[in-house]
């Protein structure tokens, strides 16, 4: 062969490789599948025996035992620091101060796997059980992320579907085949990836966004998004009662989220979760922005999806698939899903990397959120003063108000958040800042309002000031002698004597 032909090969070589391999862009072909089950296929059991290795793995969700550093399977209460199981060394402490008035503030625990969403929500006591008429007091909404059955039953009944109680539904379910599974991401008939959302299907109609457009790669982190996400109940005058929306219009940002609230409330005014107990301010209560922070992240912007790390491929019999077992690399002690593109890094060095992160967002959590329980006592003393006001009193608390409402708001999409700041460092700790800084600007306006006349009393150690709620529950609040135990249950009223209705999908009165 001379050089000439040589010359020639290599030249068609690299021209070959130019316009095939060093594309920027190229099309995965994914298996195609015919499962010979039906459309309406809710149940996970039937998976089993057309994918046992993909539903071996979905089955690891049963998991319920394993910690990392921040987080874990194990359902602790996230505001104590009991020794598991109760509680957790990384809690938050005011969770209950902060959502007092709210069923939040009854119980919030850390999420077990995906497999018990439904056993999990038919126990937590933010749902009523102890009504005599049996009604939840919350609406069927609360079912949208724990079941794929919520498509039928709005299918099946309308839109006024969102607004009936929960518990109309208590009894019309399968806690353990039927809560997040396959039909909640895959056409069950072939497998594809299916949006069961129908707020996010809302949203992409809004954004003039067509999902069969869209790259394989965006449906591997939307199909998460479907939950992992703020959301809200839209109120009656906005349409549907109810009807969960996704608050994306002006973007994802947290003020862009915050303005978007502005007027989505009665009669166009702000959108209200709930009223706080102590202070009266309006709250809004974030739920798990993951899919907002994640976005525009370090991940996210390099295209990296929520299911390469949190589905790693797995190799069996020389089979190649991904894992079902949606959880935390972390749990992983070789960091596989991590090393997969960092394999120039030990799992040492990537562990420490997100640990670092997690604690500095830890820390500033902490202080976000004794800030917003401070602005709150703060507008509670302002509230009730009996001195000489300001004479812009009025213009000062509503401002002061607004304050604590945005600074709660922002610590909350953090703390909901279930990442620890990892999916977005940067716009983590810019959050906390922001919160830090609106909710000590409502405390500067309500001794402003006061003429400083509350200023003492906001001084010291806000532990000291105002103590974390330790213990609180529907059923607590049933007893006078529990609302005189701490100042601020003083402001909740008594509920009637009562015992409980419900035990889990089980009528027991």
């Amino acid at each position: 062969m001379n050089k000439t032909t040589m010359f020639m090969m290599g030249a068609a070589l690299v021209c070959a490789m130019a316009s095939t391999g060093c594309q920027d862009e190229y099309a995965v072909k994914t298996p195609e599948y015919k499962t010979g089950l039906p459309a309406d296929t809710l149940s996970s059991a039937p998976f089993e025996k057309v994918f046992p290795r993909q539903y071996a793995s979905y089955r690891q969700n049963d998991e319920s035992t394993v910690m990392t550093e921040y987080k874990g399977s194990v359902p602790f209460q996230k505001h104590s620091d009991a020794p598991l199981p109760k509680g957790f060394a990384k809690n938050q402490p005011y969770l209950k101060n902060l959502w007092l008035g709210y069923p939040f503030s009854y119980e919030y625990n850390e999420a077990r796997g995906h497999t018990y969403a439904l056993h999990d929500i038919l126990e937590i006591d933010r749902i009523n059980r102890y009504s005599p008429d049996g009604k939840g007091n919350m609406p069927t909404t609360c079912w949208n992320c724990k079941t794929p059955n919520i498509t039928k039953w709005v299918n099946e009944g309308g839109d006024k579907v969102w607004s009936k109680d929960f518990n109309e539904y208590r009894q019309k379910v399968d806690a353990m085949n039927e809560s997040i599974s396959c039909a909640t991401c895959h056409d069950t008939t072939n497998m594809e990836l299916k949006l069961y959302s129908i707020p996010l299907q809302d949203w992409l109609k809004r954004s003039g966004k067509d999902w069969a457009q869209l790259s394989r790669n965006e449906k591997r982190s939307l199909v998460c998004g479907q939950c992992h996400v703020e959301y809200y109940f839209q109120h009656k005058d906005h349409g549907p009662a109810a009807k969960p929306v996704f608050p994306w219009d002006n973007g994802f940002d947290p003020e862009e989220i915050y303005a978007y609230y502005n007027d989505k409330g009665a009669k166009k005014g702000q959108f209200v979760d709930f009223k706080h107990a102590v202070s009266g301010v309006n709250i809004l209560k974030a739920q798990h922005p993951e899919y907002e922070f994640w976005q525009d992240g370090p991940h996210g912007a390099a295209g990296v999806s929520c299911a390469d790390c949190h589905m790693e491929y797995k190799k069996q019999d020389g089979k190649k698939s991904s894992s079902h077992w949606w959880t935390s690399p972390l749990k992983d002690p070789d960091l596989t899903a991590c090393r997969t593109c960092h394999s120039d890094k030990t799992a040492e060095f990537l562990k420490g990397r997100v640990l670092d992160t997690q604690e500095k967002t830890y820390y500033q959590l902490l202080k976000a959120q004794e800030n917003s329980v401070r602005a709150h006592e703060a507008v509670r003393l302002a509230n009730e003063f009996s001195g000489e006001k300001n004479a812009s009193y009025e213009a000062l608390m509503a401002e002061a108000r607004e304050m604590v409402r945005k600074g709660q708001f922002f610590w909350d999409l953090v703390s909901a958040e279930n990442s620890i700041g990892f999916h977005n460092p940067t716009k983590a700790l810019d959050t906390l800042m922001r919160s830090a800084e609106y909710s000590q600007k409502a405390v500067d306006l309500c001794k402003q309002a006061t003429n400083h006349g509350i200023a003492p009393a906001l001084e010291g150690d806000i532990k000291e000031l105002v103590p974390p709620i330790k213990e609180h529950s529907r059923k607590l609040q049933q007893s006078a002698e529990h609302l005189a135990s701490h100042k601020w249950l003083s402001y909740l009223p008594k509920l009637p004597e009562a015992d409980r209705v419900w035990d889990g999908q089980k009528r027991v009165k």
